[in-house]
């Protein structure tokens, strides 16, 4: 019987079907063409183990939901973080004992390491016909297993006791002028702003603010969310570039309200949350939903009320929001395996700054 007529679909959807699915495999992917066949594997597979970026209560939450719509599906998630494991599943991956799980999180700092040991659904492909639930823009278009779940927006956060929110500049050069030197304000070591700011300006134009913001003698520093609570405490004005996310939980959080932000144009967005299925996953079908659902309109709101995270893509989110009608630096998928070059680049611009410590 032919796909057209077992499933009712149209000849001509069909037949491109048929060809997305023998493209995909001439390329090494794996194609299915219903989203039927992908649901009764991941029943037959009952499992699912994820690793992944995201924090402990939208896991929580997260796990919950899914469970709820798919309830044959026995599933758990872990959060990983940090440098050394990263490095450490990476060592396992590469010696073939990456076994215990089946969804993991490529951090972009390795990204191009982790490529070779994820399982090759050509996600963008059937996301683009229909099949997964996925909304395009989210799969990485060059290596189509490859999935952003969640985007990060980076502003300027000021104690508004300290600072008037009328005296922060609308563009990031604004922040050259001289009544902004001489440590006024704090910067991460990392380089992550600078970096963001390079689809928008290209590396040349970026390189030169480096030089230009490190000579306004800045307060280099890392480590967002204490520096932001040491903010409502008094003990800095100003800080360039953290995440609005965690700008929004510190305030949550803070016992008094004078901690704020500006968005200030180009706006910083980064793809973030990335995930993919690992090629010795024991339940690839069930990983296959999870992605799905957590780019999913369910998926995104638990994101959004918990963690201010769901992607700049979602119609309605809050970054969409954030940024609709401002022009956007948007670092996605064609700068991505660039990230830790531009970083490297930026940080020799700056003169290799180092944290300051009291």
């Amino acid at each position: 019987m032919s796909l057209a007529l077992s499933h009712g679909v149209a000849a001509p959807a069909a037949n491109a079907l048929l060809k997305a699915k023998q493209e995909a495999e001439a390329n090494g992917y794996i194609f299915h063409t219903t989203h039927e066949e992908i649901v009764e594997r991941a029943k037959t597979e009952g499992k699912l183990r994820v690793l992944t970026s995201q924090e402990p209560e939208v896991i929580k939450a997260t796990v919950e939901a899914f469970k709820k719509k798919y309830p044959f599906i026995d599933v758990r998630a872990e959060e990983i973080a940090g440098l050394e494991r990263y490095q450490r599943m990476l060592q396992e991956m590469k010696a073939g004992l990456a076994k215990a799980w089946d969804v993991n999180h490529l951090a972009f700092d390795f990204y191009n390491e982790y490529l070779p040991y994820q399982k090759k659904f050509d996600i963008l492909g059937m996301a683009q016909h229909g099949v997964l639930r996925i909304l395009p823009q989210t799969v990485d278009p060059v290596n189509r297993h490859v999935v952003a779940l969640q985007s990060n927006v980076q502003v300027v956060a000021y104690n508004k006791d300290l600072l008037s929110g009328d005296k922060i500049p609308d563009t990031w050069e604004g922040f050259l002028q001289r009544e902004f030197k001489g440590r006024k304000f704090l910067l991460e070591v990392r380089a992550q702003l600078l970096s963001t700011l390079v689809p928008a300006w290209g590396l040349e134009k970026t390189l030169d603010f480096a030089r230009k913001i490190a000579a306004q003698e800045p307060i280099w520093n890392q480590g967002q969310t204490r520096l932001l609570t040491q903010m409502i405490g008094g003990e800095f004005a100003l800080y360039l570039g953290p995440n609005f996310r965690l700008v929004k939980k510190v305030q949550a959080k803070a016992p008094r309200a004078v901690l704020e932000y500006k968005i200030v144009e180009p706006v910083p967005v980064r793809l973030s949350g990335t995930q993919a299925i690992l090629g010795t996953a024991a339940n690839p079908y069930a990983g296959l939903l999870w992605l799905e659902f957590q780019t999913s309109l369910e998926g995104q709101k638990i994101l959004d009320e918990i963690d201010f995270a769901a992607t700049i893509f979602t119609p309605g989110s809050v970054q969409e929001q954030l940024t609709r009608g401002k022009r956007v630096s948007l670092l996605a998928w064609d700068h991505y395996q660039k990230i830790a070059k531009y970083e490297e680049e930026i940080i020799k611009a700056s003169g290799f700054p180092h944290v300051e410590k009291k």
